[in-house]
């Protein structure tokens, strides 16, 4: 069984009008039959039977409260007021149940319930008949409207929480920001620690980073990242920091953003076919990573496949999410063992939920 630490499966249900339960091939179709234009229209990759397709029998799944539609001002993407970004988050949360109560999705809350959907999925027949995996994130904490409000979403199943996205948020600067933590942040981790919520630094500015690994003695992952060694971007992590993650028992997940994997790509003008974008690039990643470490122990997939971008800005060589079934001959190729590969295409992720989501 994969594992994919990133999809942004309810908000491109809600707010892409997406019906994921279609295969992959009728999505575009859909989308080209109405005639809906804009980036990553018509070019998806995910869909619930592509995923079953590709093996991915559990992925952590995002509450987003990010809005990306055609008739907004250009780079209007955060709700205006925090009970809006609450409003569609629960929204979010309300897909999730419906697909849960349609025999779609099963969510994972405890290490009991993970355990068994792997023994169910891995039985034979599994793959074909059960339902699909996933553990609940959020992206970006502006849903959360105070610290306290933690418990009400750790009621509802949310288990981890990245504290900021692009620009700030409420609690945190994050990707393309400089600083760290707002007034209300410190509290904010120490409420996630009570209840004991992981902590994802993904899309944390350098210095929230800093604080975020210096106040949080809890659980700490990087669902979607990739190395700043290879693409200097703050978007990604140094190799300071993936050291600091390894340290913490972390695990890392690969992003399949093309402008992720290689250096130079310039938004809105590159191609991966003009860049050459393949998934021996996703590798590259992986490989810096395992040789810091010295081990693989720590590395894994977090595609954000259809975070705000499909066929147009991912390799070359992935059509759909079904395609990760190119990834283990591409790593045996590049000498690593097949423990080593069933541990980066989920064994990985497998022992850092088992160890972290709570007992009961």
């Amino acid at each position: 069984m994969f594992v994919d630490a990133h999809l942004d499966l309810a908000w491109n249900a809600l707010d892409w009008n997406r019906d994921l339960a279609l295969t992959v091939t009728a999505i575009r179709q859909r989308e080209a039959e109405l005639g809906v234009k804009g980036k990553a229209r018509g070019v998806n990759t995910v869909s619930l039977p592509a995923m079953r397709q590709g093996g991915v029998g559990l992925a952590v799944a995002t509450l987003l409260a990010r809005l990306y539609r055609s008739d907004l001002v250009p780079g209007l993407q955060r709700y205006e007021s925090m009970p809006g970004a609450h409003g569609a988050a629960r929204g979010q949360h309300a897909w999730y149940e419906a697909m849960c109560r349609q025999g779609q999705l099963r969510q994972i809350c405890y290490q009991r319930e993970l355990a068994g959907h792997v023994a169910l999925w891995n039985r034979p027949g599994g793959p074909e008949t059960e339902p699909l995996g996933f553990i609940l994130s959020m992206e970006g904490a502006d849903p959360i409207l105070f610290p306290e409000e933690i418990d009400l979403w750790w009621g509802l199943g949310l288990r981890i929480i990245g504290p900021a996205h692009y620009g700030p948020s409420t609690y945190a600067n994050g990707t393309g920001c400089v600083g760290g933590f707002f007034p209300p942040g410190r509290a904010f981790l120490k409420a996630m620690r009570r209840v004991g919520m992981i902590l994802d630094v993904t899309h944390l500015a350098d210095e929230a980073f800093d604080q975020a690994m210096a106040w949080f003695d809890g659980p700490v992952m990087a669902s979607h990242h990739n190395c700043r060694a290879l693409v200097d971007d703050q978007r990604q992590l140094t190799d300071d920091q993936i050291k600091r993650l390894i340290e913490r028992g972390a695990v890392i997940g690969m992003a399949f953003d093309a402008w992720m994997l290689v250096p130079g790509w310039v938004r809105g003008q590159s191609t991966p076919a003009g860049m050459g974008v393949t998934l021996e690039h996703v590798v590259n990643h992986m490989d810096h990573i395992c040789q810091l470490a010295g081990n693989t122990h720590h590395v894994a997939l977090g595609t954000d496949l259809d975070g705000g971008f499909g066929t147009e800005q991912g390799p070359l060589d992935m059509d759909t999410i079904a395609d990760l079934r190119k990834l283990p001959a591409i790593l045996e190729k590049r000498g690593y063992s097949a423990p080593d590969v069933a541990g980066i295409m989920g064994g990985n992720w497998l022992r850092f939920f088992g160890r972290n989501l709570p007992a009961k």
